[in-house]
């Protein structure tokens, strides 16, 4: 018996204001929607694809009453493709995002920044080639 990591699940105050964040940061779509929930994605997943293999999961935001209070458990890593981490900083900041300290020290060669509702995420070194 196996299970599959289809979805990583984000409690939110706006799921549609999260979702077209990082739509724009992961050139994702949006691939479901109901009330209080946005679903978004590479791709659109059937069950008969997920069981065959692994396939990127997909992104839910769920609203929630409350807001973030502390440093997350848990969060993503994003690797920029076609330009410098640098560059892509600059992008993420003018799309909402902020950078933030979470006691991660100057000795580093990633940029710590929280999306709009606070949930750090990292910029990773450039994939460009």
């Amino acid at each position: 018996m196996t299970s599959r990591f289809t979805e990583l699940v984000v409690d939110c105050r706006d799921p549609e204001r999260l979702a077209a964040f990082w739509c724009a940061v992961l050139d994702f779509k949006v691939i479901d929607r109901s009330e209080g929930k946005v679903e978004i994605g590479s791709w659109v997943p059937t069950a008969e694809e997920v069981r065959a293999r692994q396939m990127p999961p997909t992104l839910q935001f769920i609203q929630v009453p409350e807001g973030k209070t502390v440093k997350n458990r848990l969060h993503l890593d994003v690797s920029p493709i076609d330009g410098s981490t640098e560059d892509e900083v600059t992008r993420l900041l003018a799309l909402g995002a902020t950078t933030t300290d979470v006691g991660q020290g100057s000795d580093r060669n990633w940029v710590v920044m929280a999306d709009p509702e606070g949930n750090e995420f990292d910029v990773m070194r450039t994939l460009a080639p």
